[in-house]
């Protein structure tokens, strides 16, 4: 039964090669509150210090062509101003289909009170697709549909946001990308209409909403939990639900809900002032679960408090 799920999930991918595609594209994150960065630009230099985070995500582990992604992101206030600059590299891969982003972000933070900061971003990005038809299960090898490799295929976009936080409170919206770009190939012809594109896909936008609050428990434990909400035309409502707990400001410790999706776990630590390590698992709750043995998602951040000094009070977020 598992065999003939992974046949399926090729024969879902091969939809590519001949019709529009409205699905959501932009990665999914299951520690979206480290990785905030990747999805609103007025995030960058918030944290007061270069940030610098990686994160690796394998989604429905064990079924062939399940998305992989990747990301590396760096981000730092620029000296005693109130703008900020960031960088994200974002390699994501389904069945056939790679692409990789560029970003590129830039904020401006006005203080609001003596503890609220209200930070604006713009975001640019590059995007680099390719989809790869031998990777597909074809049962017609003849096709010369599959004949046209899409290589690396360039698309520019940019993005806005908005993020309102203390040290203790976060709140944010943002669409990544604006420009609702249509990936085609116009040496393909459709079986419907021989002048015609066949669209490979057709990016949509993503409104996102974040926000979280931490609590003092007791003098050795924080409650902080967060919301992440994405919006697609053309796809279902996406709504995260996260409570994690801070021991010690060391260790992290947390469960969330997809709603509809899926239930995860995670846990956190705080090596150093410098360095935190997380990790994810996430468990299908519908029918793909039998399918597939859960994703999973590693981060590392790494910053360099010595840059920036007079940081009294550590940020969670």
């Amino acid at each position: 039964m598992k065999t003939i799920y992974k046949k399926f999930i090729f024969i879902v991918l091969s939809v590519f090669a001949g019709v529009e595609v409205f699905a959501q594209q932009d990665a999914q994150y299951t520690q979206y509150m480290y990785n905030t960065i990747a999805i609103n630009p007025a995030y960058a230099g918030s944290r007061d210090v270069l940030s610098i985070v990686g994160l690796h995500r394998s989604q429905w582990v064990g079924i062939d062509g399940a998305p992989r992604t990747q990301t590396l992101s760096l981000h730092s206030p620029l000296g005693f101003t109130r703008s900020g600059l960031g960088g994200t590299i974002i390699h994501d891969k389904i069945g056939p289909v790679t692409e990789s982003q560029f970003n590129i972000d830039y904020s401006y933070t006005i203080p609001t009170s003596n503890t609220g900061k209200l930070s604006f971003g713009i975001k640019a990005t590059a995007n680099l697709m390719s989809v790869n038809y031998d990777e597909l299960k074809r049962f017609d090898l003849d096709d010369s549909e599959y004949d046209q490799l899409v290589n690396n295929r360039f698309s520019p976009n940019v993005g806005a946001g908005l993020f309102y936080y203390t040290d203790t409170f976060y709140a944010g919206l943002s669409v990544p990308n604006f420009l609702e770009t249509k990936h085609f190939d116009s040496d393909v012809v459709t079986l419907t209409d021989s002048s015609s594109s066949s669209f490979i896909a057709k990016e949509r936008l993503h409104y996102y909403f974040t926000i979280g609050k931490t609590f003092d428990l007791s003098d050795v434990v924080l409650f902080k939990p967060a919301l992440l909400t994405k919006a697609t035309v053309g796809a279902p409502l996406q709504v995260d639900v996260s409570a994690n707990f801070l021991f010690h400001e060391k260790l992290t410790l947390g469960l969330a809900y997809r709603w509809d999706a899926a239930l995860s776990a995670l846990v956190g630590f705080q090596v150093s002032d410098a360095l935190m390590l997380g990790f994810a698992y996430d468990r299908e709750t519908t029918e793909l679960e039998q399918y597939n043995d859960g994703s999973f998602e590693l981060i590392v951040r790494y910053e360099l408090f010595k840059k920036y000094k007079g940081i009294t009070t550590p940020r969670f977020f």
